[in-house]
């Protein structure tokens, strides 16, 4: 099989290693990969939001199966445009992918289908988000409503914090459209854990758990990042943690989100009143899939074909 990895980082890397590990894999490109990649897959010149580009190239290659490694280019309907060309893809849809790529719908699907989160406010203009920051408890999470690349997550511990956030995000457009509106919402305590699950658009398969370290500096100090490294061990979840997020998160999800396919991953906070869900990306983290990955033992190809066939649960992981 002849297989297109589009993305270029450390996460594309883990996934090119897991696919080249298949007898079946007569070949592996990525769009438009790195380095690291080039050891195992040739390299093609084509950005991951040249949707075009990627569509012909998968087209003109006769490309058996493409996985979609970062969030911008399902955000923009890759996954909607290879369908429509009857390519195969691994990937949700621009519409399923709105979990991850507005915070605020995310939070009122969570709502709506009684998925367990942290309590929060929607804000359009920054008069709105002053005004919800007067009367907060200490401290709070100011989100970006768009995609940001990781950087769109800010934990004020005071109102000056927030009234900087706020002035950076939304007056000062640091992070383009993705500040024009901010989700504000209160500080859960505990322990974070990803947790990750395979989806055909009728059944899904769990992951192992993993931790990534989220502050930039030792101690768990300093402002959040996309990830400085994660780790993945049995012990991350208890049993009875490990039932409630299927039973409580996942599951309620997958059945609102009606025909997802692909990588769903929930970042969870691990509360003293059980798992509650900070925010869902609908594609593999990144640090977290190069701890997953190596911990698969079961072909990572052959799960991509089932999904793509949607028969998942003819295979145990």
């Amino acid at each position: 099989m002849k297989v297109l990895v589009i993305g270029s980082g450390g996460r594309e890397h883990a996934i090119v290693d897991a696919l080249a590990q298949s007898p079946e894999v007569t070949k592996i490109f990525a769009a438009p990969g790195n380095g690291g990649i080039a050891e195992r897959a040739d390299l093609v010149p084509i950005q991951v939001d040249d949707l075009t580009g990627l569509k012909e190239f998968a087209n003109n290659e006769r490309i058996d199966l493409t996985f979609v490694g970062p969030e911008l280019p399902l955000s923009k309907g890759v996954v909607d445009l290879f369908h429509k060309h009857n390519l195969p893809v691994v990937g949700p849809s621009a519409d399923q992918s709105r979990l991850e790529s507005s915070k605020s719908f995310a939070k009122q699907f969570f709502r709506a289908n009684e998925i367990p989160t942290a309590a929060s406010v929607e804000c359009s203009t920054p008069t709105e988000a002053y005004r919800v920051i007067e009367s907060s408890t200490w401290p709070i999470v100011i989100k970006a409503d768009g995609l940001a690349a990781g950087k769109g997550v800010v934990i004020a511990e005071n109102i000056d914090q927030a009234r900087s956030t706020i002035r950076q995000f939304m007056e000062s457009r640091s992070l383009g459209e993705a500040g024009s509106k901010l989700v504000i919402e209160e500080y859960l305590k505990g322990m974070e854990a990803s947790f990750h699950v395979f989806a055909d658009a009728t059944d899904y398969q769990p992951m192992v758990a993993a931790q990534d370290h989220k502050r930039r500096f030792d101690g768990d100090e300093g402002p959040n990042t996309g990830g400085m490294g994660a780790y993945s061990t049995d012990t991350i979840l208890s049993p009875e943690q490990h039932a409630a997020v299927l039973s409580r998160i996942i599951e309620p999800t997958l059945k609102a989100a009606k025909s997802y396919a692909g990588v769903l991953y929930a970042g969870l906070m691990l509360t003293t009143e059980g798992p509650k869900l900070l925010e869902y990306n609908a594609r593999f983290g990144d640090p977290e899939t190069q701890v997953i990955l190596s911990r698969l033992k079961t072909g990572l190809l052959d799960v991509l074909v089932d999904i793509a066939e949607h028969r998942l649960s003819s295979r145990k992981l």
